[in-house]
């Protein structure tokens, strides 16, 4: 079914940093009926500020409510929530499962004709943790659901109104004379720029491959401690970038959790950031026409752009 730019399309988990940058790139190229659901009231009034024009719905995806209406006469829905950190399995239970079931249920009994569903890439890591666990019994819901519907899963994402990850990073390097780096600091990453992705996700919504699954990967391999030096640069920092042992680092992490509900950096995350994953994607520019940009110029449009680099999202 071809997409008319006046059709509706439903993103849910919309004020998360995926959902906000592909909502900039859908009105870019000429969507106008553009239907946003999330439970973040903050990231909600963001997204109200940003775009007046989009039809903002509050609702948490784990409870039956008003938002399940919302899908009448969609023509696509983008699925976007997703418990990302916590420090409780019944989180990434409730937000990536429970959640997912109801959503799935209202597609269905409204016949939406597709469903774009965000993974990770996680699925095909070799961690094993709650947000691993839960993104993987997630996407089987998906390909199980009966819908028609495509599967992305993105690596590590970076760009506009990030709250955590390089975001967070970018900003702390702000305001302390040094940064730490744990251990060595050689731990290969593909970070995968949002407004890429985002484009990717749009020509999904407009192909409608059937039961296709993408992997997709930052087209840049880079070491962990050569991204700080990257933003570091991009900013025109002074700070003053150390080592410290792994084990170290691993527990100032622990500690900082015990004071914090949501920490920025868990001790999970530094696992899986030195689990030797490497991923292998698809071609984008074969894939979807969309040629990567460049991961330096990406960190500078990320973190310095006047429009949208100083608005971050709350976790």
């Amino acid at each position: 079914m071809k997409l008319a730019r006046t059709d509706k399309i439903v993103l849910t988990g919309a004020a998360g940093l995926v959902g906000q940058n592909l909502i900039v790139e859908l009105k870019s190229q000429g969507y106008s009926n553009l239907v946003a659901i999330d439970k973040h009231a903050h990231n909600l009034e963001i997204l109200r500020r940003l775009h007046p024009d989009v039809t903002v719905v509050p609702g948490d995806l784990a409870e039956h409510g008003e938002w399940e209406t919302t899908f009448r006469g969609a023509a696509c829905v983008v699925q976007l929530h997703a418990q990302i950190t916590g420090k409780f399995p019944e989180e990434f239970i409730r937000n990536n499962e429970q959640a997912t079931r109801l959503v799935l249920d209202a597609c269905r009994r409204d016949a939406v004709p597709y469903l774009v569903h965000i993974s990770s890439s996680v699925v095909n890591s070799v961690a094993d943790d709650d947000y691993t666990n839960t993104k993987k019994a997630q996407e089987k819901l998906v390909v199980d659901s009966g819908l028609a519907h495509c599967v992305l899963r993105p690596t590590l994402m970076f760009g506009w109104f990030d709250p955590k990850h390089l975001g967070w990073l970018s900003r702390f390097m702000e305001k302390v004379p040094v940064f730490p780096i744990p251990g060595h600091g050689r731990y290969m990453r593909q970070p995968l720029y949002e407004r890429d992705f985002c484009r990717c996700i749009v020509k999904c919504i407009e192909t409608q491959p059937a039961g296709a699954i993408y992997d997709v990967c930052g087209d840049t391999r880079v070491d962990y401690v050569d991204i700080i030096h990257t933003i570091k640069r991009a900013k025109g920092l002074k700070t003053w970038v150390v080592h410290i042992p792994y084990g170290l680092f691993r527990l100032l992490l622990q500690i900082y959790a015990l004071f914090s509900s949501k920490p920025p950096f868990t001790a999970d995350q530094l696992k899986a950031l030195t689990a030797g994953d490497e991923f292998t994607g698809v071609d984008t520019a074969k894939t979807f026409g969309v040629n990567q940009t460049p991961f330096e110029q990406a960190i500078r449009e990320s973190y310095c752009d006047p429009r949208y680099a100083h608005i971050v999202l709350e976790r």
